[in-house]
């Protein structure tokens, strides 16, 4: 018992000495949409080239990576939260009654191989760790450079008090003033130089956990605090649990695994701050043991101003991807609301001209503080120097001031008729939209993907303009909770006025 506590808390290097310096390789869990599994697959093949499994367990994928990718896998834009598989049970055949399935469930902490799906996590939190080092110091950085700015314009006498007032309160509070001044860009600028490194130095810093020894002080994990006592680390455990022949329920199965995890690892229990997160997934007879490698889902990249019904970036990357888009095609968003869709658009396809739009002003103006939040954030990266592939304006979804034919592809959120707007409008709104949709779309290659919870509305709408629109694919998706669908539609020949 004493030793897996100690194993746990000093993880060691990341190359497996056994297998003499051979690369470690960590098996990824990743939620993502639901319905969106096949999408998110060709994601991770293009990109880490590693060919994904789709679960059982609907809006997740496994796919396996050497552990000096993970820098890479947190760049994805369709998954949600990433784990690392510790064991996987295809057929767990569960005991009939709740003492005798929920014991087999505690004595199976002691055979599970935890060691190098440790070792991952510790890697994880290392990056973790030094990129927010990296934030620190070129905060630190960027406000001393400031002051040394500000003391040589304040020679001024009307403005030299106005410069220090300015300086203290950066490197006190460390925030944006309100006002826009110059000495508002502290953070501003730190955030541009994390980011411009976090490119470059991610893929070293994995590279250079995984050959460390074991005896680095300052990595996460690490069994030692700086006065030298040993750290004993905090853990929760979260059961995620689908199936009704189950004689547990999520909870019990948490608390008494938490429990065996707790006397295995000699760790403390902590519901808020944590430092691992164990995940116990049940969907049926399929069971995974896993570790957590996000904190917060990766959706949150984009939006920084929110409306009643703004979409997660990675339904929107997915939704995008859907219509695979190609360079030089002219994307609109014509209910754009956030920006969620034109934005993630204009990120991952610049290559791309995203219009963006919106009868509500709110909501334009909301879109267009998203996209100059963003703009700001990669001001020094080279990708942005010429801004972003995106006009934002405010138009009639039912009169869009656009050319007959002038349009790619068309991607957008639909009002579901219940936060906004009603079902009862939708059955005038949706024809409309579709009709105008039509107007503007190339004839025999425009394409347009759309979503919408209000299904018996939509299906009505698409059968009345069959002749203009052709419905080549359905999928089942769940937003917030709603049974919802996106709509995959292809443009046919004939002219949108034609009955």
């Amino acid at each position: 018992m004493a030793e897996a506590a100690g194993n746990a808390g000093s993880l060691g290097p990341c190359v497996d000495p056994a297998g003499e310096g051979t690369e470690l390789a960590a098996v990824i869990g990743a939620t993502v949409p639901t319905g969106f599994e096949p999408l998110a697959a060709e994601e991770v093949q293009e990109k880490l080239g590693s060919a994904s499994r789709i679960s059982r367990d609907r809006g997740k994928i496994y796919f396996e990576i050497p552990a000096q990718a993970l820098p890479q896998v947190h760049r994805l834009r369709s998954v949600d939260n990433l784990f690392v598989v510790v064991q996987e049970f295809k057929d767990y055949q569960f005991k009939e009654t709740k003492e005798d399935a929920l014991k087999d469930l505690e004595d199976l902490v002691e055979k599970l191989p935890w060691t190098d799906p440790l070792k991952v996590w510790e890697l994880n939190n290392s990056l973790k760790k030094k990129k927010t080092e990296r934030r620190k110091h070129n905060l630190q950085s960027a406000v001393r450079k400031e002051k040394l700015n500000s003391d040589r314009e304040g020679k001024k006498a009307d403005q030299k008090d106005t410069k220090k007032e300015e300086d203290c309160a950066q490197d006190t509070a460390g925030v944006e003033p309100a006002d826009g001044h110059d000495t508002g860009k502290t953070p501003e600028v730190a955030s541009q130089n994390e980011e411009e490194e976090e490119d470059n130095n991610k893929q070293s810093d994995a590279k250079n956990e995984l050959q460390a020894g074991a005896g680095t002080e300052t990595k996460a994990g690490d069994s030692r605090t700086s006065d030298g006592e040993a750290k004993v680390l905090k853990f929760r455990v979260t059961c995620n649990r689908a199936g009704d022949k189950h004689s547990f329920t999520s909870n019990e199965a948490a608390r008494d695994f938490g429990g065996a995890v707790q006397e295995h690892f000699q760790w403390k229990a902590d519901m808020t701050n944590f430092d691992v997160e164990v995940l116990l997934n049940i969907h049926n007879n399929e069971v995974i043991v896993g570790i957590a490698l996000t904190e917060e889902s990766l959706h949150r990249r984009n939006i920084t101003h929110f409306g009643p019904t703004t979409l997660r970036s990675t339904l929107a990357y997915c939704m995008l991807r859907l219509c695979d888009p190609q360079p030089t095609d002219i994307i609109i968003d014509p209910m754009c609301g956030t920006g969620a869709i034109p934005i993630e658009g204009a990120m991952e396809w610049p290559s791309c001209y995203h219009i963006a739009g919106d009868n509500n002003p709110q909501a334009v103006r909301r879109a267009a503080n998203n996209m100059c939040s963003l703009l700001k954030k990669n001001e020094n990266k080279e990708s942005a120097s010429q801004g972003m592939p995106l006009d934002i304006i405010q138009w009639d979804i039912c009169n869009l001031p656009l050319r007959t034919g002038s349009v790619d592809i068309i991607v957008s959120d639909m009002p579901f008729g219940k936060r906004i707007g009603s079902k009862k409008k939708n059955w005038d709104l949706y024809p409309a939209c579709l009709m105008e949709a039509g107007r503007i779309c190339t004839p025999g290659t425009g394409r347009a993907v759309l979503l919408t919870q209000d299904k018996k509305c939509f299906a009505k709408a698409l059968a009345r303009l069959g002749h203009i629109w052709r419905r080549a694919q359905t999928l089942w998706v769940n937003v917030g909770g709603l049974h919802a669908a996106v709509y995959l539609l292809r443009r046919t020949w004939e002219r949108a006025e034609e009955k």
